[in-house]
């Protein structure tokens, strides 16, 4: 049984009903989830029931050694993620015994979170999951749950193997929920090609951020990347800091106790003039540290989220004055000074979805004779990722829910299912990669009917780019269908292995792994990985199976990342993934402290850190060559044809850039020495015949800029059409390839073996290109730029770039013929 229906809708009841009623009557429940804070979160829950016979537990990392075996042999209800299942209770399955005859369920919670490659390796943990159970003779009921499926009956029978039934009838009360797209300025800065660069979306993340909790509302800001997460809690900590300085010294006020339902004075014309037109009652744009504060206090405990005074908003994009600025426009949206003119609104749909108030914070105070102290208003804001000690975890979840902090800068690790009510405000800092997501992290606020705003910041990408500008590609839309392939070889080969060596595989068990099943075990025997005998497939080697699996990384030994000065580890990160993000020069952050990357050897599997506080970030860069194994499959595209087929990928590391961190002016461009990786994937491609681009040439059109840019803003564009993420992929164009003869465009599936991204978009390729050529035409800039065809990844400087070109070649290729 799949549940998907909204957040808050209640699944949580359902699937709690029938597992505790299981354990009651005698039998267990294995819960799996993502993310350790929602197995924190559940079992917080569960505790709360106190139902004496319900023995919950989570069994993951965090657990301590000495508890493992109480959880073992005495808890009735486990909660554990689906690397535990992988790597230690399957390996362990005799120790289990008694649990697993008894296990009555499994609830599978947040399933759409398994997606791709990692998708991928759920799928075969959980058929060897259903293998062990029939070994204890008992076959559990499976249950999933998730707030945004697409097609979920087909998604739960191919995540779990078995025939699913579907619930997606959703009655719960909702309040309303305000959407802001917002769209940082252009500014004067300069990047490659003189192109302009506009603010990055953390910078503006971390100004909202300090904006918001300065008016008591209570927020998270979703930001792609640990690293990112820690720079907006850090910068928005550095603002409120500033801003408690200036209030304790220049601006001392008297405290106000907390009234009820204080009346607000009329509406603050400020609020009201169109986005884009100049505020005639505003002659100036205060910084934060110019803000007129001196009748701001803290509102009601629970205000609306549009409750801002707009003396805490400042102009976007531009430096915190010291004096008097140059008047500029003042610009708005529901409510939120500072926005651009390129912003638009639009209401999340759904039931109640009603207008919020606008309305100022700027009412009469009583006097009081106190002075408040404002030293702990940087304390209000704190960080919270992966990698922070199982404690500090639960204590920063504990303060968010108590209000003792007001905004919290996270990765997605807050984004699935955790109860954090009392939430007014979410923001989100970038696309975050599916529409999916995007309705679940603004979901987080506005539970228990609530309204609540949500606000999507745009990166400099060429999809953030065509979100702003077509919100209709967001509205009114169906989430995306969850791309997983569990018959990928690269996948299934360490998962029978796996198997093979928690029972011998025998060939009533095939059926249960796939169709691809009996060649992927004869590779395995031809290795030297499995051994075939009369009885079946035998694990005979001394390491442990599971080690060839690498469910959330790319395989290879993990890189350790340590301090140089004091030997100390500070944590580790996948062989793959080192190249671009611990190499020579390279930027790391761990746990609000940066680093700068010493050396990184790939032989001792070490990089070497030393603490540092540079005032940039650094990017990888990678050049690439391609090479067509097979074709799958074919078919015209206008005059050219489009191609799904498999090849290999040489990739190899090249430089890094370095921008500044706020403003996001590049800095510089180091070379680096890395050797290359090479890469089987799968891709899709389309060509254009010399006769097709003749006319072009003919023009003026530089055709390999023009490629080179269609394909950069196709791979920002995929992740509309495929649930992926930019850097999961990659791409290729030339004007001439070898293979072809002919103008190709390739973009691939950046994992081994390929993870059903480059598939989904060659059965979704004239919706993905007409958006990608959109996208292109709909960007403000002349010549091309981040926005649009730009690529941080590109190895080659961004060079060539034909902009028009590139518009005037997808016009050729998606004409009918």
């Amino acid at each position: 049984m799949i549940i998907s229906t909204g957040t808050a809708s209640g699944k949580s009841l359902a699937y709690l009903t029938p597992a505790v009623a299981s354990c009651l009557d005698g039998g267990t429940i294995l819960y799996l989830t993502p993310t350790k804070a929602l197995a924190a979160d559940q079992l917080r829950g569960l505790r709360e029931l106190r139902i004496t016979q319900l023995r919950a537990a989570c069994f993951d990392g965090d657990t301590p050694f000495e508890e493992r075996t109480w959880v073992r042999q005495h808890a009735n209800y486990v909660l554990t993620n689906p690397d535990m299942l992988h790597r230690s209770i399957l390996p362990r399955h005799a120790q289990w015994s008694s649990f697993f005859r008894r296990l009555r369920m499994v609830v599978i919670d947040e399933c759409h979170g398994y997606r791709g490659v990692f998708g991928s390796h759920v799928a075969q943990i959980l058929r060897r999951l259903r293998r062990v159970c029939a070994r204890y003779g008992s076959r559990p009921t499976f249950l999933l749950a998730s707030a945004t499926a697409s097609e979920p009956g087909a998604f739960g029978m191919r995540l779990t193997g078995l025939e699913m039934d579907e619930v997606t009838v959703d009655a719960s009360p909702k309040g309303s929920t305000t959407i802001a797209l917002w769209e940082p300025p252009l500014t004067e800065l300069r990047g490659e090609g003189g192109a302009p660069v506009r603010r990055t979306a953390t910078a503006e993340a971390a100004d909202l951020l300090a904006d918001l909790v300065l008016a008591d509302v209570r927020t998270l800001a979703f930001v792609r990347s640990r690293r990112g997460a820690e720079t907006v809690a850090l910068t928005a900590r550095a603002k409120l800091a500033d801003v408690a300085f200036s209030l304790s010294t220049r601006h001392p006020r008297p405290s106000t106790p907390r009234r009820p339902n204080p009346t607000p004075p009329e509406s603050d014309p400020t609020l009201n003039h169109q986005p884009g037109t100049a505020d005639p009652a505003d002659t100036t744009q205060p910084g934060l540290l110019e803000t007129d504060l001196t009748t701001h206090h803290r509102p009601p405990a629970r205000p609306t989220p549009l409750q801002a005074d707009p003396a805490l908003s400042h102009q976007p994009g531009t430096a915190e004055p010291t004096g008097p600025a140059t008047p500029e426009p003042s610009r708005t949206t529901s409510g939120l000074p500072g926005t651009t003119p390129a912003v638009s609104t639009s209401k999340h749909e759904g039931p109640a979805a009603e207008p919020a108030s606008e309305s100022s914070l700027r009412w009469a105070l009583p006097d009081a004779p106190a002075q408040p102290d404002w030293t702990d208003l940087p304390n209000k804001i704190a960080a919270y990722r992966a990698g922070y000690l199982a404690e500090d975890r639960r204590i920063l979840e504990k303060a968010l829910r108590s209000g003792t902090i007001m905004g919290l800068a996270t990765t997605n690790a807050l984004e699935l299912g955790v109860d954090v009510s009392g939430l007014d405000a979410v923001l989100i800092a970038g696309w975050p990669g599916t529409r999916a997501s995007l309705w679940q992290q603004a979901g987080r606020a506005g539970r228990d009917g609530q309204d609540a705003l949500a606000v999507l910041i745009a990166r400099d990408d060429p999809l953030d780019t065509y979100l702003v500008h077509h919100p209709q590609a967001l509205f009114g839309q169906p989430v995306e269908a969850i791309v997983l392939d569990p018959d990928n070889p690269y996948v299934l080969g360490p998962h029978l292995c796996a198997a093979a060596a928690e029972i011998p595989l025998t060939d009533d068990d095939l059926p249960t792994f796939g169709t691809t099943t009996s060649t992927v075990l004869d590779d395995l025997v031809s290795q030297g990985l499995l051994r075939r005998r009369p009885a079946g497939w035998f694990w005979t080697r001394r390491e442990r199976a599971t080690d060839l699996a690498d469910i959330r990384g790319g395989g290879g030994a993990p890189i350790q990342v340590v301090e140089s000065s004091t030997g100390r580890l500070l944590g580790s990160v996948d062989e793959p993934s080192a190249h671009t993000t611990v190499h020579t020069g390279a930027v790391y952050l761990h746990q609000g402290e940066t680093f700068l990357v010493e050396l990184l050897d790939l032989e001792a599997g070490v990089a070497l850190v030393s603490s540092a506080t540079p005032d940039f970030t650094t990017f990888a860069r990678d050049i690439t060559d391609i090479s067509i194994l097979a074709t799958q499959r074919s078919h015209p595209l206008g005059p050219g044809t489009l191609h799904f087929g498999e090849v290999e990928v040489t990739r190899q590391v090249v430089s890094y850039l370095k921008r500044r961190l706020q403003s996001g002016e590049m800095l510089g461009d180091e070379p680096l020495d890395l050797p290359p990786r090479t890469l089987r994937t799968r891709a899709v491609w389309w060509t254009l015949p010399a006769s097709a681009v003749a006319p072009l040439a003919e023009a003026g059109i530089d055709l390999g800029g023009a490629a080179h840019a269609a394909e950069h803003a196709s791979i920002g564009l995929l992740p509309l059409f495929a649930t992926c993420d930019r850097w999961d992929i990659g791409g290729v164009s030339t004007e001439l390839h070898a293979d072809t003869g002919l103008l190709t465009v390739f973009v691939y599936d950046g994992h081994e073996g390929g993870a059903g991204f480059a598939e989904r978009g060659y059965a979704r390729a004239a919706e993905w290109l007409t958006a990608t050529r959109e996208a292109i035409t709909s960007c403000e800039c002349e010549r091309g730029c981040p926005s649009c065809i730009q690529s941080p990844k590109c190895g080659n400087g961004n060079e060539p770039l034909d902009k028009r070109g590139a518009v005037r070649l997808l016009n050729t290729l998606l004409s009918p013929q």
